[in-house]
């Protein structure tokens, strides 16, 4: 019994004594892998396999394992020791010189933007709204690390983004509506013309398609292009509001390009005639 008790304060003692930089090894590993792991927790899920513990066991110096090995030595094995943590693969795109993603990555690289007062109309409709866009389609600023110069907008159709690139290496981000399946199209524009409250006439493909559509609408709440128009070239799309906030972020269109009315008259306002359109 009282030899049992001095062993048991010889430990205690020893343990109190142990070096500091030593019991860090034992319960984080390395320094740098224990800050960036979180300890314990990286691992815990993760048991050995029957021939790594084998290995393990065999690489053991004989002292009993990494506590007792401390206690005598002040130093902890190589096999007590957790494993180096692998680079996450943001890390590793880094340091292998990847290139970033166009836009940064959102939602954390995203800050979102206050709207201006606008006249009352741009939020009317025509019926009730059946829904609201997704937080994600709400008007930000992003980073930009493309090629495209500033004033130039890049319109991302399968993420269903618009962007207007700034200096500084950074973009505004709104969401749009595009077209449905067929509807599709890609290529480089520029705005011919602009709209405040465009005057609608469907093209005749389209009455061909919907017989109920009329064949003239003036511009208004109720018009389908919404509060502002921006006409590509000579061809029949355009980017421009809608009365159907609830279609942003989705694909339901003849191949124009939809947008909150009032980001379409953010946009409007930023963009002059002859801005280049690149639609991906």
């Amino acid at each position: 019994m009282r030899t049992a008790s001095a062993l048991a304060l010889c430990i205690a003692f020893a343990w109190w004594c142990a070096p500091s930089a030593a019991l860090a090894q034992l319960y984080n590993g390395h320094g740098e892998n224990a800050a960036s792991s979180g300890g314990f927790g990286e691992h815990a899920g993760a048991p050995l396999s029957a021939s790594a513990w084998h290995s393990r066991e065999s690489s053991s110096s004989g002292l009993g394992g990494g506590l007792i090995e401390l206690l005598v030595t002040g130093s902890v094995p190589e096999s007590s020791r957790l494993p180096e943590r692998a680079p996450s693969a943001e890390g590793a795109a880094s340091e292998a010189g990847y290139a970033l993603p166009p836009f940064g990555t959102a939602p954390r690289r995203a800050r979102a933007l206050a709207y201006a007062p606008l006249a009352a109309e741009t939020y009317a409709h025509p019926r009730p709204v059946l829904s609201e866009p997704e937080p994600e389609f709400r008007r930000q600023e992003v980073e930009y690390h493309g090629p495209e110069a500033p004033g130039t907008i890049v319109i991302d159709t399968p993420e269903k983004f618009l962007f207007l690139v700034e200096p500084g290496g950074h973009a505004i981000r709104y969401g749009i509506g595009v077209g449905r399946p067929g509807f599709e199209w890609a290529g480089l524009k520029t705005i011919t013309r602009k709209a405040e409250w465009p005057g609608w006439t469907p093209p005749p493909e389209m009455l061909k398609r919907r017989p109920d559509l009329p064949t003239h609408m003036e511009g208004g709440i109720g018009n389908p292009l919404g509060a502002r128009a921006l006409y590509l070239g000579s061809s029949l799309y355009r980017i421009h509001g809608t009365n159907e906030p609830e279609t942003i972020g989705k694909a339901v269109s003849s191949g124009c390009i939809r947008m909150l009315n009032e980001d379409v008259v953010d946009l409007y306002g930023r963009v002059r005639l002859g801005t280049r359109v690149l639609v991906i």
